[in-house]
C-alpha cells in the first residue's frame, strides 16, 4: 500500500516555436505527449515497474496553450485495480510576461503494471488520506466502470440494429443518407 503524496508528479515545460501548429498555437498532440511522459512517471514510482498507457478519457482542451507559455502538468494516482492505474492529471499554461495562468485542460491516464516478461503486474494498494483522495478514488472507479461499458457497447458494433432501426435514429443529425439499401 502507498499514499497518494508518494507518487505524485509535477512537471513543467517551456512551450517552444517547433511546438505550434498551424494556427500558432501549441499542438495539442505536443501536450499529450507530454502528459503521457508524466502519467508514466507517476504510475512508474506508484507500482515500482515498467507501465504503460491503456487509455486516455476525457481530453478537452479548454484554452489554447501559446509559445513561450510554461505547461504546468500536475498528476496524481486517482485509483488502482489489480494491476491498472488511473492517473488524474491537470494541465496549466503560465505565461511568464503576464503572471496569468490558465487550467488548459485535465483528463485521465489508464496505465498498467508489466513484469519482465510482458506479463500485468499487480499493484500496490492506494492508502487514502483525505475527503479529496477518497473522492477522486470513487471517480477513478466510475471511470473504469463507464470505460468497461463504453467498450462493450463499441464491441457490439451496433450489429443488432438493422440499418432502417440506424437510420431511424438520425433524422436530426446533421448527416445524409444517401444510396442506401434498406
Amino acid at each position: 500500500m502507498k499514499n497518494v503524496q508518494e507518487s505524485q508528479t509535477t512537471y513543467t515545460e517551456l512551450m517552444i516555436p517547433s511546438y505550434a501548429n498551424f494556427g500558432g498555437k501549441v499542438h495539442g498532440g505536443i501536450i499529450l505527449a507530454i502528459m503521457d511522459k508524466v502519467a508514466y512517471v507517476c504510475a512508474a514510482k506508484h507500482s515500482g515497474s515498467y507501465v504503460v498507457t491503456v487509455a486516455v478519457e476525457g481530453v478537452e482542451f479548454l484554452s489554447p496553450v501559446e509559445v513561450g507559455d510554461l505547461i504546468t502538468v500536475k498528476a496524481s494516482v486517482n485509483y488502482v485495480g489489480k494491476t491498472s492505474m488511473i492517473i488524474g492529471m491537470r494541465v496549466e499554461a503560465f505565461n511568464p510576461r503576464t503572471g496569468q495562468s490558465t487550467h488548459t485542460n485535465s483528463c485521465y491516464f489508464t496505465m498498467v503494471a508489466k513484469n519482465d516478461d510482458g506479463s500485468l503486474k499487480d499493484v500496490p494498494g492506494l492508502i487514502l488520506n483525505s475527503s479529496l483522495e477518497l473522492r477522486r478514488f470513487c471517480e477513478g472507479k466510475w471511470l473504469r466502470e463507464n470505460a468497461r461499458h463504453k467498450k462493450e457497447t463499441l464491441k457490439g458494433d451496433l450489429l443488432h440494429f438493422s440499418d432502417d432501426e440506424l437510420s431511424k435514429t438520425l433524422i436530426e443529425e446533421n448527416c445524409i443518407l444517401n444510396n442506401l439499401l434498406f
